[in-house]
């Protein structure tokens, strides 16, 4: 298996708060979104992914597909986490890639991975499809409630996953971004910070904010 050098260490579980842990969990056992209707991709060594930077740089699309095939699902679960449904963030999704096409000839590689450039754009389209729609994000979980033959488990598990999408959806978008980031794409301190444009110690103080916030909105049941 080649090097994953394009992402940072992720954090060992035993430091991830609880919450995350049950969001996380919750979240990344959730195949109606993790999967969508996109094909998983291997990842790239840093020098496979400069390579395909520079070509795509040049205006060749199949390179910028390579990028395209490696990073649209995350983007996607990431856009989703945000909208309210897989219709609108299929179609931002879609938007940051040909947004991030259009822009690959002037993009400068400073050595982050390709991704911290797509969340930055789709950090800015999630905030313009609010604007047009002059919506806050939904109240409603994305997740379908279980119907009244559904076993038992799975209604169980479908209430879950709507609990934690409706809290997640009420955060500030900050918070919500950097809970998504570093919880649920497991992205590193490094990598969110260049992301969001502040330091290491004003994500660190994002993320507890932001955690004891969604505790908040949490039924207590599930902060344990």
């Amino acid at each position: 298996m080649p090097e994953t050098g394009v992402r940072f260490p992720s954090p060992a579980p035993r430091n991830i708060p609880a919450i995350a842990r049950i969001a996380m969990g919750i979240m990344k056992g959730y195949e109606g979104v993790w999967e969508g209707n996109f094909p998983s991709a291997r990842p790239f060594s840093m020098e496979e992914e400069a390579h395909y930077i520079l070509q795509a740089a040049k205006g060749n699309p199949e390179a910028f597909g390579a990028l395209y095939d490696r990073y649209h699902q995350q983007i996607y679960r990431f856009v989703y986490l945000k909208v309210s449904t897989k219709e609108d963030a299929e179609d931002i999704t879609h938007q940051v890639f040909l947004n991030a096409w259009k822009q690959m000839r002037h993009y400068t590689h400073t050595g982050h991975p390709f991704s911290s450039f797509l969340y930055r754009i789709a950090r800015n389209l999630v905030i313009d499809h609010y604007r047009a729609k002059k919506a806050h994000v939904a109240l409603e979980a994305a997740a379908e409630l279980p119907s009244a033959d559904a076993p038992e488990e799975q209604a169980e598990r479908q209430l879950l996953e709507a609990e934690v999408m409706r809290a997640i959806r009420l955060l500030k978008p900050d918070y919500q971004d950097v809970l998504i980031m570093r919880f649920i794409e497991e992205l590193s301190l490094k990598e969110v910070a260049a992301i969001l444009g502040k330091s290491e110690g004003a994500v660190k103080l994002l993320q507890h904010r932001a955690m004891r916030r969604l505790r908040q909105l949490l039924p207590p049941s599930l902060t344990l």
